[in-house]
């Protein structure tokens, strides 16, 4: 299986994206901008920044972010934000200047640019910190193991196996002191928003018969675990920071 050209695979699910993915708890926030200075007084890159979930976050702290994104569909679901500017670019090649950021943060996007040269971007373009966010199923919880285990049936690509490597290629940043720790949380999703973070996924089918059976098993989980009209999905994220000298 491939992944393909992951700047473009989103287009079609950027609607999809923008409303139903989940946030991030506060707690991974923290742990990316722990022992920086104030956050009113960071500049931060957001790379991979989707339709800006992170980005906003990060936003509301008082930072100014720089969120690259190459998806124009993505960028064009964003909700505006004052400390949020958006900037057309790669992981690879970010077009920003040297030692110009307090950190760059790759946000439920480093799977698809886990390279030495993007560790290397990061580096150039960071003063002191890099850091990953990334959110995964807690499959201890019996909703979140069944949800998984439809996604792993009706996946299309190797994605999931993707960003377990991507941890392990960012705990190796070079040159770096690398802490990761955890921050656990849920996401209440009624039937509609239930298809629609399945929608948002762009692994899983959007189109013909396995779409269609992908939505009538999706429909028969909601109805087996559903309490008062929702079913709760169980997360934890993992922040990673990657800390340097210069």
């Amino acid at each position: 299986m491939t992944t393909g050209d992951s700047r473009e695979r989103f287009g079609s699910r950027a609607p999809a994206y923008a409303v139903y993915r989940p946030s991030y708890p506060a707690a991974a926030i923290d742990a990316a901008l722990a022992g920086l200075s104030d956050p009113a007084a960071l500049t931060i890159a957001d790379v991979g920044a989707g339709t800006g979930i992170s980005s906003r976050l990060f936003a509301e702290r008082g930072a100014m972010v720089i969120a690259i994104e190459p998806n124009q569909s993505m960028r064009a679901q964003a909700e505006p934000h004052p400390n949020v500017s958006w900037l057309e670019g790669s992981a690879h090649d970010t077009g920003l200047a040297d030692a110009n950021l307090d950190l760059v943060v790759a946000c439920q996007a480093f799977h698809w640019f886990a390279t030495p040269q993007v560790m290397r971007e990061f580096r150039r373009v960071a003063r002191r910190r890099a850091a990953l966010l990334q959110y995964e199923r807690d499959e201890r919880d019996p909703f979140t193991k069944a949800y998984g285990e439809i996604v792993r049936a009706y996946a299309t690509d190797d994605t999931e196996a993707l960003r377990q490597r991507a941890l392990e290629v960012f705990a190796g940043f070079p040159g770096a002191e690398v802490a990761r720790t955890a921050a656990y949380s849920v996401q209440t999703l009624d039937r509609q928003a239930l298809e629609g973070r399945a929608a948002s996924s762009s692994y899983l089918p959007a189109s013909g018969e396995a779409a269609r059976s992908l939505a009538r098993d999706l429909n028969a989980l909601f109805d087996s675990f559903a309490r008062d009209g929702n079913v709760t999905l169980h997360l934890v994220t993992y922040a990673l920071t990657a800390d340097f000298e210069r």
